[in-house]
């Protein structure tokens, strides 16, 4: 291996940005995908080298694994492409860190953990938005109470998404709003709400099954962990459906009519949006005697973020850093890795 690392799906929103965000920072990835046009075109704005590689040819994805220390997997949906690239990254003995939100392929590469180990190789999942600043708002939670059994995440600002998060909402509507409750992840009866101050008043929030109600347990082993989104219309509209209609919802005809609307829409957010959004965290953890700690926490808007932290981690990674196994991040880089970057701040309110 050379150290170097591969961008797979650069040719998506975020694959594009982050391609872009490498060539200013002075890195040299290999461009990775399936359409060779396309790779082609965007390897040769930035003078990349290139290769076309599916996902179910497993000789040409180990031969172009064969060429870097590790993968920067960016093709979604990533419950039909993680486990393919994790699949040749053990065979290969290539590190592997991916950009998803979804529960279940964090699961899923928890539990490849003594595989990974004995491959010598770090499964990452969740190195953009999702979910390193509230991966990191949880471990800094857990510090200021070691004795939390109760986290709340909650997030606000979120702008528009690109096609491939927008389609991995869609795949999750079937699933209803997961928590995790006694150390397990449950599916709630009824999506829970409550009000949220993120630094200009309460705000109406709406419980959502992200990312870290898994990674959050693994960082900090809190028991109960829920994590909300501020309140918007469409979330509402979704909390309000019943397992009846969620079902329909999830079908294959639905799916795919739900997701060629998608299509139409646009890409993400155009780069003067990007440079005018951004987020704002919630952190909340309550012990048993019912004392408890907030902290909100200040980030640029999410695909900006995405580039940023998923390009420092793989550069951490290529300089010897990685630890094999699963691991999130707060695990391997600590509570204050995210307030390294510009923008990214914390704020004890109740210090």
């Amino acid at each position: 291996m050379s150290d170097r690392f591969m961008i797979y799906g650069a040719t998506g929103y975020t694959g594009k940005l982050v391609a872009r965000t490498a060539k200013a920072q002075g890195l040299n990835p290999l461009l990775a995908g399936r359409n060779e046009a396309r790779l082609k075109s965007i390897a040769a704005q930035h003078g990349f080298e290139y290769q076309a590689i599916s996902l179910d040819e497993p000789e040409a994805l180990d031969a172009g694994l064969s060429q870097v220390d590790a993968v920067l997997h960016i093709a979604g949906p990533f419950s039909q492409t993680s486990k393919p690239m994790v699949d040749a990254c053990l065979r290969t003995g290539t590190h592997y860190l991916d950009i998803t939100g979804e529960i279940d392929v964090f699961e899923a590469c928890a539990a490849r953990d003594e595989e990974a180990k004995k491959a010598g190789v770090m499964l990452m999942s969740g190195v953009g938005f999702d979910v390193v600043p509230s991966d990191c708002l949880a471990a800094h939670m857990k510090a200021r109470l070691p004795d939390a059994t109760e986290l709340t995440l909650a997030i606000s600002g979120l702008g528009q998404m690109s096609h491939g998060t927008a389609k991995t909402g869609v795949e999750s509507i079937g699933k209803g709003t997961r928590v995790r409750r006694d150390g397990r992840i449950v599916t709630a009866r009824k999506t829970p709400r409550r009000e949220i101050d993120f630094g200009e008043g309460p705000k109406p929030a709406v419980a959502i099954g992200w990312g870290d109600v898994s990674t959050a347990w693994h960082s900090t082993h809190i028991p109960d962990i829920t994590v909300y989104f501020e309140s918007s219309p469409q979330l509402e509209q979704m909390a309000k459906m019943g397992s009846v209609a969620r079902w329909v919802m999830s079908l294959g005809p639905m799916q795919r009519a739900l997701k060629k609307r998608i299509e139409q829409l646009p890409e993400g957010p155009s780069d003067a949006e990007r440079r005018a959004g951004y987020s704002v965290l919630f952190g909340e953890a309550v012990n048993a005697e019912g004392a408890s700690v907030r902290t909100l926490l200040r980030t640029p808007e999410g695909y900006t973020l995405t580039a940023m932290t998923s390009l420092e981690i793989v550069s951490r990674v290529l300089a010897g850093e990685a630890k094999p196994g699963y691991q999130t991040p707060s695990a391997v880089f600590g509570p204050d890795f995210i307030a390294q970057f510009e923008g990214c701040s914390y704020r004890d309110l109740n210090a």
